[in-house]
């Protein structure tokens, strides 16, 4: 299982029209697509929305990002996500075995 923690700096004034982007369009797209979203986080003092989606392996993120960008959810969305995002950081997190 790796978890995919993504940290995005939202553009100045949209948080809020973020999170109902987000809401409403993202988080159904991915979960549509067997993509669980298992967390969020609103960081207000860098106006950064954090969040944790789920993948069952580390092979599978590829070609579920792929299928997520090609999926007429994600495409009915049109350049409203890019739009909000100022920066982005994604990490793949793997549980650690000690």
């Amino acid at each position: 299982m790796v978890d995919q923690m993504r940290t995005y700096t939202i553009n100045k004034g949209m948080m809020e029209s973020w999170q109902k982007l987000f809401e409403t369009g993202i988080k159904p797209a991915h979960e549509a697509l067997g993509i669980p979203v298992v967390a969020h986080w609103v960081n207000a003092d860098h106006n950064q929305f954090i969040w944790v989606r789920r993948f069952a392996d580390g092979i599978d993120v590829p070609a579920k990002e792929d299928e997520f960008r090609n999926s007429p959810g994600f495409k009915s969305l049109g350049d409203q996500p890019s739009s909000h995002i100022a920066r982005m950081d994604v990490q793949n997190l793997e549980k650690g075995s000690v």
